[in-house]
């Protein structure tokens, strides 16, 4: 009985996974397309993603997602965009790749490679304890880095799954004006951060949204939980072109 109850969870899971990735297919390239990749998200028990694009000596964030309430890994894209990127050695391996090429790398293998402080900063101190990254040539060289506050046993075909996903997705999407990273957001969590982008107060954002700046700062906080950053700075910094 037990042995059929755990197929029968297991079947479920797969079916949610399979409609999840329906939906993905169908909205490739369009803002609907970020509720069912979430929804797929979740079934791998992923507590942060981030998706990075690179040219030489340039990094873009593309997407920064927190799950988990209280965060992980704060900051973590802000200060991979000061640079520190550079000594990634996934950096490195992704500029070298050529066109069509898809690689994964797990954390246990790449750690090796860094530096103590580049360790310290992006793994010990907020407390990461295991990470996927899928490196995809395609019209962009994207890192998409899946990341977890215990071992992961997900499968590895599910993560790749996913992250062809991304790619065809990027792939498709129009170009915007707006930064990418705050696709994640809701239309009003998003006005929030772009006036904020454009160095307005929140009494002004206030008056033009026709809300109270208690709200804004509201919308601001969830913004931040959602794209894993606690101040204006890292907003900044994730939004860099």
């Amino acid at each position: 009985m037990s042995s059929f109850m755990e197929d029968k969870d297991h079947s479920h899971a797969a079916g949610g996974s399979l409609a999840d990735v329906s939906q993905c297919l169908g909205t490739l390239g369009k803002p609907a397309f970020l509720e069912p990749f979430f929804d797929l998200l979740k079934s791998t028990a992923t507590a942060q993603i981030m998706i990075f694009s690179y040219r030489d000596n340039h990094a873009q964030c593309l997407l920064s997602r927190n799950f988990i309430e209280g965060g992980i890994g704060k900051r973590l894209a802000a200060d991979y965009l000061d640079d520190w990127f550079l000594q990634d050695p996934l950096y490195t391996r992704i500029m070298a790749l050529d066109g069509g090429s898809f690689e994964t790398h797990r954390l246990k293998d790449v750690l090796p490679e860094v530096s103590q402080d580049y360790r310290r900063r992006f793994f010990d101190d907020p407390s990461i304890e295991d990470k996927t990254t899928v490196l995809s040539v395609s019209k962009q060289r994207l890192a998409i880095s899946f990341y977890w506050q215990t071992r992961c046993d997900t499968s590895p075909d599910l993560l790749n799954i996913a992250a062809r996903l991304v790619q065809l997705h990027f792939d498709a999407l129009a170009p915007s004006s707006e930064p990418p990273a705050l696709q994640v957001l809701s239309a009003r969590e998003r006005d929030i951060c772009l006036g904020m982008l454009a160095g307005k107060k929140a009494e002004l954002i206030g008056h033009e949204l026709d809300i109270k700046p208690t709200s804004v700062a509201t919308y601001r906080q969830r913004a931040y939980e959602k794209l894993g950053i606690n101040s204006r700075g890292e907003l900044f910094a994730i939004c860099r072109t």
